[in-house]
């Protein structure tokens, strides 16, 4: 369908899981593709490799979205090897669950630091470019944890909270220059993350999850991509919740 055609779009965390998918899906609609994550491994060799082929323009960075001039200049860079940026995905996101009573000061600032603040760092670097065209697309990952909370995990709903805070405000502020900020919160998405689990938590899940399932990375990508692509170009300042009616 080309929903995504010659846009270039920025993925941060992108070499596997959500952003991965993420990632692919705009190649697939014909957006150029520029990706980051901490380091370079197979799996963001392959994913270059994966955007290539299809025909478009993909291209890996090795950046910490969480320093702020790492942020800059990854973005800089993205300026300089594509000409412009049309839609900023911000996917990068760790977790460090523990209870409140156990959890360490450092759990806490590196998931503010890699989940929160690194969409503050992405956000800044590529708005001066985006208010330069008077358009632009940013979404947010954040969680249905952020909207709802969860117990032994209040440095990650703090962050995914705050993501939602975040996005309404940046709505708010750059709207009048065409430039749309969402976010979307997903479930109980199947990765390989989850995969880890056993078969009585995941039942587990599955049980508080109206639909009865776990998501796939592919619909939460969709979403994504509704967000990046001139279909929702009169949506902005939302948080769209993907979690088989979960939040609800």
């Amino acid at each position: 369908m080309d929903l995504l055609k010659d846009k270039v779009v920025i993925v941060t965390g992108a070499s596997r899981g959500i952003g991965r998918c993420i990632a692919t899906r705009a190649a697939q609609e014909g957006a150029h593709v520029a990706f980051s994550d901490i380091r370079v491994d197979e799996n963001m060799i392959s994913l270059e490799k994966e955007i290539n082929e299809l025909g478009v323009k993909g291209k890996s960075y090795v950046s910490d979205a969480s320093k702020h001039e790492d942020s800059q200049i990854f973005v800089d860079e993205v300026i300089k090897d594509f000409g412009r940026i049309d839609v900023l995905v911000n996917n990068a996101g760790i977790t460090r669950d523990s209870l409140l009573m156990r959890m360490t000061e450092e759990q806490w600032d590196m998931v503010i630091n890699v989940n929160l603040k690194s969409v503050f760092n992405l956000t800044k670097a590529v708005q001066k470019y985006m208010l330069k065209q008077r358009s632009g697309s940013i979404i947010n990952l954040s969680s249905v944890v952020g909207v709802g909370g969860n117990a032994g995990q209040a440095n990650y709903a703090a962050s995914k909270a705050g993501i939602i805070g975040f996005t309404k405000s940046v709505a708010k502020e750059l709207g009048s220059r065409n430039i749309r900020c969402n976010a979307v919160a997903p479930g109980f998405i199947e990765t390989d993350m989850t995969k880890t689990l056993s078969e009585d938590v995941i039942k587990e899940w599955y049980e508080k999850i109206p639909m009865k399932r776990g998501g796939s990375p592919l619909e939460v990508a969709n979403v994504v991509l509704f967000l990046a692509s001139d279909l929702s170009s009169y949506v902005s300042g939302q948080v769209i919740n993907i979690c088989g009616a979960m939040q609800t």
